[in-house]
């Protein structure tokens, strides 16, 4: 199975780098997570938040690799628990099906993306910087994989 996180921004600091780095070279030969990173449309010059969503949600379009799952991260999606999120990624892994979580931008994503997508979800109530949650939903990833797996990272 291949996770491909896309996400809206580049040149994180050196920090988030390594983080997310770490949490990704932790799986087993049954999944591989990736990381894209999407260009993120620059503001002003009249370029509103509308148009900069539009051209991000184009990138975003193109870089959706076929016949995945579609997960995008939002404030106002649902609240997995890790064992949530565990099942789910049980399910997808039984169907056979890649999975694509998808972080926005400073500005949010595309209504229509939000809406082709088979789960909204929140990460936090609390609005993170976007290289926190590369790093945080990597490691929620990481942690639902330890659950199916029964490694003792993850305590209950």
């Amino acid at each position: 199975m291949k996770i491909t996180i896309l996400a809206v921004g580049t040149k994180m600091p050196r920090w988030v780098d390594e983080a997310y780095s770490d949490y990704a070279k932790r799986f087993g030969r049954d999944i591989t997570l990736e990381l894209k990173e999407i260009k993120p449309e620059k503001r002003g010059g009249g370029v509103t938040a509308e148009k900069g969503i539009a051209a991000e949600h184009e990138r975003l379009i193109a870089a959706i690799p076929p016949r995945s799952r579609l997960v995008v991260m939002d404030e106002r999606g649902k609240s997995w628990t890790s064992l949530k999120l565990a099942e789910g990624l049980k399910e997808w892994m039984a169907g056979g099906d890649d999975v694509v979580f998808i972080i926005g931008g400073a500005d949010g994503l595309s209504l229509e993306l939000k809406q082709r997508a088979e789960v909204l979800l929140q990460l936090s109530a609390m609005t993170l910087p976007h290289g926190m949650v590369r790093v945080m939903l990597a490691e929620q990833i990481y942690r639902a994989y330890s659950i199916l797996n029964n490694h003792p990272y993850h305590r209950e």
